[in-house]
């Protein structure tokens, strides 16, 4: 029988959760890769850094104004037609990137390839949580985290390496990606939908509903958890966005050690995320989620700190792991807050405020580097973690 799931939660590498989390790796291939490309955009097309901003707000932009029709419509027609929708989003934009020559085909490119995450993850995170009973959640979506980080990680890693080593273009790379995400959507054929009220595969009450779940999509938990991931994602945004300038233009690397650097930081994802998942199963979501915020505030405050070399590339890297290590906690309160059959809808909540910031970040530290460097960026960014912190602490009762 083809396209069958193993649904017991018991056996925590299914092939259900394989194949979201080998998808989940070639979707976010190109969100590091464009943003990782940008010293090489500003030479080839001569660009300013608020013309930078821009090109990095508006395919942000395009994810948030289609994220909550992507919930509904994967609520609507299940998670496996959404998982075909965002692959063949993702063929077209890389095919598009690879014969783009002016900054209006990089946008409409990345665009496309962004909107691929928009369409694929309120799909793949629904079909995960649905997979796994409550209490294995958490790492079962570290798992799952794990394969978008190394996604993440892989596209300035083969940027590196197609300039650096095989003397093509950041067009090539791009080109290469579309093949494996071609032959990816024979694997996603093969799955069979899961749904919420489809045999035993998480422990549930009469209804369909888990245990303990809540009966409305728009609690104040969520509201506030949503709140917490806008303001969050500013903090990061703002410093991450314009990082591979930073590396290249104040600390001395060339653009293939920047890509190594940059890709290395969220390789460290591969290990982050599944143990984040498995802590947060251990010491609760909420209480985890802000262990890794704090984390991460000091670990930013190491790499402000460090004069370039080595000393900054550990920092780095290392900043890059403890900023994954919530993921999966994160990922498992949106399930616990949100009805089973509305999953997808939640998810698709949960990335709205990441691309709305995503899209008015650039601009927001484009501004402030023309007012006051780029350096400057890193104070601003510890600040406005410890707001998100206390919005999450205060606000949000545990599960």
């Amino acid at each position: 029988m083809t396209g069958e799931v193993v649904r017991d939660s018991r056996f925590l590498l299914n092939y259900g959760l394989l194949v979201m989390t080998l998808t989940h790796t070639l979707t976010h291939v190109f969100g590091n890769l464009y943003i990782a490309s940008f010293p090489i955009l500003r030479d080839e097309f001569s660009l300013s850094i608020q013309q930078l901003g821009v090109l990095a707000a508006i395919p942000p932009l395009c994810e948030a104004l289609l994220y909550l029709p992507a919930g509904m419509i994967t609520d609507k027609v299940g998670s496996k037609r959404m998982l075909l929708v965002s692959l063949a989003f993702a063929v077209v934009g890389s095919l598009m990137a690879a014969m783009s020559f002016t900054p209006t085909m990089v946008i409409l490119a990345a665009s496309l390839v962004y909107l691929n995450t928009t369409a694929y993850h309120p799909a793949s995170y629904s079909f995960t949580t649905h997979l796994f009973r409550q209490n294995a959640r958490p790492r079962a979506l570290g798992i799952h985290g794990a394969g978008g980080t190394l996604g993440v990680a892989l596209g300035p890693l083969t940027m590196s390496l197609f300039i650096g080593l095989l003397g093509l273009t950041w067009r090539h790379v791009y080109l290469f990606w579309a093949v494996p995400l071609s032959l990816s959507i024979a694997l996603i054929l093969r799955l069979r939908e899961e749904s919420p009220n489809d045999g035993m595969s998480y422990e549930e009450l009469p209804g369909g509903q888990d245990i303990g779940e809540p009966k409305s999509l728009f609690t104040k938990g969520l509201m506030i958890l949503l709140v917490f991931v806008a303001v969050r994602t500013v903090a990061l945004q703002i410093v991450g966005i314009f990082m591979p300038l930073f590396i290249v233009d104040e600390r001395g690397f060339t653009v293939e050690q920047m890509g190594i650097i940059y890709g290395g930081s969220s390789l460290t994802g591969l290990l982050a995320a599944p143990a984040g998942g498995f802590l947060a199963a251990r010491f609760g979501s909420k209480r985890w989620l802000s262990a890794s915020v704090v984390m991460g505030m000091a670990m930013l405050i190491l790499v402000a700190a460090a004069p370039g070399g080595i000393l900054f590339s550990i920092a780095y890297i290392v900043y890059g792991f403890v900023g994954t290590l919530g993921m999966a906690a994160r990922s498992t309160l949106i399930a616990n807050l949100t009805p089973s059959s509305r999953r997808g809808v939640g998810y698709a909540l949960l990335f709205l405020p990441s691309s709305i910031m995503a899209a008015i970040s650039p601009l927001f530290a484009a501004g402030l580097i023309g007012l006051f460097g780029m350096w400057q960026l890193f104070p601003i960014s510890i600040l406005i973690s410890v707001v998100s912190l206390a919005i999450l602490v205060l606000g949000i009762k545990e599960p």
